[in-house]
């Protein structure tokens, strides 16, 4: 298992990985302490074949209430442009790794999701909040915008109308409206609502793994591409799904018999 932090914590059960934020004193801001965890949370994702699926939560009164602005960061350390975006490439790379690993990476936000938070939730494949959830990009505010990925993909995520309103308004949204515009995929009840998460997991991960990691590339590949190259990616990915042998087992399941029969 991934070791333990001072600000977060891992927990696994039935196939899932579940990296608990957990400093409700600093209302889970995001420290190097946090990152560690996360990072060593989806590597172990993509190297065992006995996890199925990461879960980020969060522990308090808060998913996470940005970047912790106190902590050390290379990126005020640096001195002339080339050296911060650098070192703003290398922060970059774990979210990219979320978007890369071919399984189900799934963000939980029990309470409010701002800033790195909401950036962190952006770049994963599966989005849920509880009643009590509110999602905001303050950057603004600072006079910056949400740089690591966040500004670009939530507008990937919701179009350049409700990017406006959260990325350049600075204003908050709750979480019926967050499912309302298509940030968040499903909204669960206070209460009992990591039970609620962790069952639509198990739900998704029942599916076949060889199918989802496939299924991920391929709805990111058609965001990026034309129509006609989408299609490709469709005819090339079914190829190798349908002739390796699994959709001739799991369609043997539904019908009942033998497929090689007539």
């Amino acid at each position: 298992m991934t070791g333990d932090r001072p600000h977060a914590r891992t927990e696994e059960a039935d196939g899932i990985l579940t990296v608990v934020l957990d400093r409700d004193a600093k209302l889970n801001a995001i420290s190097p302490e946090i990152t560690e965890v996360l990072w060593g949370a989806v590597r172990e994702l993509g190297a065992r074949e006995d996890l199925r699926a990461l879960v980020i939560t969060a522990a308090g009164r808060y998913f996470s209430a940005g970047i912790d602005l106190g902590a050390p960061s290379p990126l005020s350390a640096a001195g002339t442009g080339s050296a911060f975006r650098a070192n703003y490439r290398r922060h970059h790379l774990l979210y990219d790794e979320f978007e890369a690993v071919e399984k189900p990476v799934v963000l939980a936000a029990q309470g409010p999701c701002l800033g790195a938070g909401l950036e962190m939730a952006c770049s994963v494949d599966f989005r849920f909040a509880a009643e009590s959830a509110r999602f905001q990009l303050p950057e603004v505010k600072l006079g910056v915008i949400a740089g690591s990925g966040g500004t670009s993909r939530l507008t990937r995520l919701v179009g350049p109308h409700w990017g406006k309103w959260i990325a350049m308004a600075g204003r908050s949204v709750d979480a019926q409206q967050a499912l309302t515009i298509g940030l968040v995929h499903e909204v669960f009840p206070d209460e009992g609502f990591a039970a609620a998460v962790h069952e639509r997991v198990r739900e998704i991960i029942a599916l076949p793994a060889e199918a989802l990691g496939a299924a991920k590339l391929a709805v990111d590949l058609a965001a990026e591409v034309d129509r006609g190259t989408a299609r490709h990616i469709d005819r090339l990915t079914n190829t190798h799904l349908v002739l390796g042998g699994a959709f001739a087992t799991a369609r043997e399941r539904f019908t009942g018999k033998d497929s090689t029969s007539s």
